[in-house]
């Protein structure tokens, strides 16, 4: 019979000491992945993200989504009641449903026609994708630029400002986007209006050939909320401001400024002096040391030579006036 120790220390030799082989790799890849994750934050310049050139790139790429998502994602609907004279034909709660990217040309509804129990598709009028989807597709590739832009920022912005031309290429493809913003915003503006026009529940009514006569009554139930399309309009014309805004701080660290401000005026070369006008400064020094009081140099031989005449005649002189006198 065995103990009670025995019974209880076999199981214990049958658990392994390990664990399997793909449970070790996972948690190694895990690690590693970690660990470049880590390397990669210790390394990036989240610095650059206070300043302006980084943070209104991040206002950048918040309003992008915005803008793109709040047209790209858009549904309405509006309803509308027709009420014929024989009340059985009737249909007062006509839904209409429209979205992204507005083909309203393919968008209907069955309408009674109050004339017998069958009803009559009504086709929207209208196709507005072109400026809905420019739209989107500007915000889409504002966003990716600027998710882009800021991992340069981050990760690489010694390499951004090798050469100088990173920031001259970040310049030109922040002024293409810029007008692009202005293009599409306005585009869409003008779009948004004639959708709200070709789906306006008063202007629907009159293409419903039942609501021309005078028998029967046609009303609007229900009119399309528009606030998310008017949301995104405005979200474009902010893009539109940030990125023409950006130009002046991208252009700044072009160092082009920096190098016109701290560039020294250029100097003339001053004219090498003639020998004729060296010499004759020098002809004038004792002319002008007499002129100015100061006694002539005695070492001068000229000099000399004119006292020893002047005490000759002197001497001279003096016998001849004493034998007048005499």
């Amino acid at each position: 019979m065995m103990s009670w120790t025995q019974t209880q220390s076999r199981p214990l030799h049958s658990v392994p000491l390990t664990p399997p082989p793909s449970q070790i790799f996972s948690v190694l890849s895990t690690l590693c992945r970690m660990d470049v994750v880590n390397q990669l934050v210790a390394q990036g310049q989240f610095r650059v993200l206070k300043v302006p050139l980084g943070f209104i790139k991040v206002l950048e790429w918040f309003f992008a989504i915005f803008a793109f998502s709040t047209c790209g994602s858009y549904s309405g609907m509006f309803k509308i009641a027709v009420e014929c004279k024989n009340r059985t034909q009737s249909d007062l709660k006509i839904e209409v449903e429209f979205e992204y990217p507005f083909r309203l040309h393919q968008e209907y509804f069955n309408a009674p026609t109050c004339k017998s129990e069958n009803k009559e598709p009504i086709f929207l009028v209208g196709d507005y994708s072109s400026s809905a989807e420019f739209f989107v597709t500007i915000g889409v590739f504002a966003f990716l630029y600027s998710t882009a832009a800021l991992s340069i920022y981050v990760f690489f912005f010694d390499k951004y400002k090798e050469n100088n031309k990173g920031p001259l290429i970040d310049l030109g493809v922040t002024g293409v986007f810029a007008f692009m913003w202005l293009v599409s915003s306005a585009a869409w503006a003008k779009g948004l209006s004639d959708v709200k026009t070709a789906t306006n529940p008063d202007e629907v009514i009159t293409m419903i050939p039942a609501c021309k006569e005078d028998e029967n009554s046609c009303r609007e139930v229900h009119d399309p909320v528009m606030s998310g399309l008017n949301t995104s309009v405005a979200f474009g014309f902010i893009n539109l401001v940030l990125w023409a805004g950006n130009l002046w701080f991208i252009y700044r660290e072009t160092g082009i400024i920096a190098d016109s401000v701290l560039a020294p005026p250029p100097q003339e070369k001053p004219a090498a002096p003639d020998a004729h006008v060296k010499q004759g400064a020098s002809e004038q020094e004792p002319y002008t040391s007499k002129q100015a009081g100061y006694p002539p140099d005695c070492s001068q031989e000229g000099y000399t030579q004119d006292v020893q005449y002047s005490q000759g005649s002197n001497q001279q002189g003096a016998p001849t006036s004493f034998s007048n006198h005499m």
